[in-house]
């Protein structure tokens, strides 16, 4: 499982690296917020950028770190969902649930996009992973952890309430609330909870809780039948996302009708979820359908949007229902669900990788992995070094796509003042990034036509220098990417020596 799991974060993160010119918005987002330690965001909370910025002091800014990260995310994710499976199977049982798993989209071309939904993967399947355990051992070690790891969950994104309402439930239906050991070890898994989660809680209320209400925009929408309409794309798009997992299951399937799978000598011919016992069947079924059915059933009834990337950890047990159909001589089906499952991957990544990369530049599609962003940094300094030869350009005002490029090309200590807005970028002295001179830039091309912030404008206005660069997206055929810059030069008010950083 270990040798799987680490060539899959190798192929993955290697083919993304040679055919994506710059991350995806997500990960470049995480990029920008990973230049300092804060304990939350205006959008979210603080894990996925406090991992990202252990990798950053280890590995740098290279394009290629938020493909690595969210596929560690990922791979850690199935490692969990393993020992999981173990818990109520056999290995090579759950290795088979795992092998499925890992072609879903969430877990694969979808699992190199690093951002909060793909950083939570790993925290949920632990934190299922330790819940079941709490209940079967009753260990106050395991409620402790299972405490620690679900507030890890909340710091990566407040949807891991969903999965806990999964919990909930399901203690509810089978009475686990009667049980005084219940009791004592959610106190203590409370109490490891609250103490983990308790700085970002300050936060919150210092901040007015900012990112609560960058999800409740999130999920307005423009009535109860734009809602309905919602819910349909949503499973429709699920449906695609899984469509990997069921193709792999269908190829099983042919092949063991082809030439069939033996029973085991130690077994008889039933159906794998035979041999798992029905407390544990209960768990699969309540833990893994309640987190999707439970959204579709809120989402429609009050009327609220919803986005296809917020089922991303809603599907993790779902490759163990194959176990219902599944029969035969373990070994056998692993050898086969193996080779079906890595010719999958594989397919899917040297595919994805083709049409992020040479397809989307012959065909001039202005996609974000083709985006030029090494050639707009290199101009955008010769720019800056032209007006101030003596003085190192270290802010970039910005949206944070285009300026993440531009910082992420030019060096390590160039950082973004997202929007010229203080509050998005508190790894910033705002007034010494001001004495200390920026370079301003903006594109209506690269916001798909959107208009940018008005502090971006109000900062360019006031610029000492100023002018437009045109640059081609990729080829002759690609659209022309209008960038309006701006330079505020350093005053006197600016320490020698200091940078804007915090």
């Amino acid at each position: 499982m270990a040798v799987f799991l680490g060539a899959m974060v190798i192929i993955w993160t290697c083919l993304m690296s040679i055919s994506h010119g710059a991350p995806d918005l997500d990960g470049m987002e995480e990029l920008v917020w990973a230049v300092s330690l804060e304990w939350g965001y205006s959008k979210h909370p603080p894990l996925p950028s406090w991992m990202l910025y252990g990798l950053v002091q280890l590995l740098g800014r290279p394009v290629w770190l938020p493909f690595f990260a969210g596929m560690l995310a990922s791979g850690a994710g199935l490692w969990f969902l393993w020992l999981l499976g173990r818990e109520f199977t056999s290995a090579r049982k759950a290795a088979v649930a795992v092998l499925l798993t890992s072609v879903t989209l969430y877990f694969s071309i979808r699992g190199t996009i690093f951002n909060h939904d793909t950083a939570q993967l790993w925290s949920i399947v632990a934190s299922t992973w330790l819940f079941y355990r709490a209940l079967r051992y009753q260990e106050i070690t395991i409620w402790i952890g299972l405490g620690a790891v679900s507030a890890l969950s909340m710091l990566t994104k407040y949807s891991a309430v969903i999965q806990f309402t999964a919990f909930f439930l399901f203690m509810v239906r089978h009475g686990s609330f009667r049980d005084p050991r219940t009791a004592r070890g959610l106190g203590w898994g409370a109490l490891a909870f609250l103490l983990v989660l308790s700085p970002h809680l300050v936060w919150l209320f210092d901040q007015s809780f900012a990112p609560f209400r960058y999800a409740g925009s999130s999920l307005e929408v423009g009535g109860r039948l734009d809602a309905l309409t919602d819910a349909v794309s949503f499973v429709g798009t699920q449906l695609a996302r899984l469509s990997p997992m069921l193709i792999a299951a269908i190829a099983w399937y042919v092949w063991s009708r082809w030439r069939p799978i033996p029973a085991a000598a130690t077994e008889d011919d039933r159906v794998w979820v035979k041999q798992v016992s029905p407390w544990d069947r209960s768990f699969l079924l309540w833990v893994g359908i309640v987190p999707c059915a439970a959204t579709l059933f809120v989402s429609t009834l009050l009327g609220t949007r919803l986005v296809a990337a917020w089922g991303t950890t809603f599907f993790v047990l779902w490759s163990f229902y194959f176990f219902w159909i599944i029969k035969g001589d373990e070994r056998e089906t692993l050898r086969r669900i193996a080779w079906i499952v890595v010719a999958l991957q594989l397919a899917m990544a040297v595919g994805y990788a083709l049409a992020r990369g040479p397809i989307a530049t012959m065909t001039g599609r202005p996609a974000r992995s083709t985006f030029p962003g090494a050639e707009i940094a290199a101009k955008m300094n010769d720019i800056w070094s032209h007006h101030l030869p003596n003085t190192p350009l270290r802010v970039v005002a910005s949206d944070t796509w285009l300026g993440g490029n531009i910082a992420l090309n030019i060096g390590a200590d160039v950082d973004v003042f997202i929007d010229g807005r203080p509050e998005e970028s508190p790894w910033l002295d705002a007034e010494q990034a001001h004495a200390c001179g920026m370079l301003v830039v903006y594109s209506r091309v690269t916001r798909r036509g959107a208009d940018p912030a008005p502090e971006l404008l109000e900062l360019a206005s006031k610029g000492q220098w100023s002018g437009v660069l045109e640059q081609r997206w990729s080829t002759s055929r690609s659209p022309l990417i209008d960038l309006h810059w701006a330079i505020l030069p350093p005053t006197v008010e600016c320490p020698p020596g200091r940078s804007a950083r915090r």
